[in-house]
């Protein structure tokens, strides 16, 4: 069943259905906030994710990187930057490369004032008529 805000564009809403989804997921991100175990994946990325039951294609966007990807399939934000921050990718660089703006792109819209909720609030507002 689809969600009202489902038609929130360049997001995906973490509620308890997505949470339910990519609770492996996000409890592997979580794990790399421990040194032993972010060397652990570091040394052999496959071996280490065999220790959490994903769905394949939670584990292939975990290989991947596919950040968006990992947000679609339940990754938390707030857990996924773990993952980021593990390959020394900040925040601020993680939110651009996700935008597909780039870094100072992205630095720069935020610096003045964030991006206009004109056009921006539903995907059907970019429907062609």
């Amino acid at each position: 069943m689809e969600k009202e805000y489902e038609d929130i564009p360049g997001t995906f809403v973490f509620d308890a259905d997505r949470s339910r989804e990519g609770y492996h997921l996000n409890q592997f991100c979580i794990s790399l906030r421990l040194q032993k175990n972010r060397d652990e994946f570091n040394a052999d990325e496959e071996a280490y994710l065999d220790k959490y039951p994903m769905k394949p294609e939670q584990r292939d966007a975990v290989l991947k990187r596919d950040w968006n990807r990992l947000l679609e399939l339940g990754g938390n934000i707030y857990y996924t930057s773990k993952l980021a921050a593990n390959d020394g990718i900040n925040f601020q660089n993680l939110a651009g490369l996700m935008t597909g703006m780039g870094v100072e792109a992205y630095r720069d819209m935020m610096l003045h004032g964030g991006r206009s909720i004109e056009g921006n609030r539903y995907k059907s507002e970019w429907s062609e008529d």
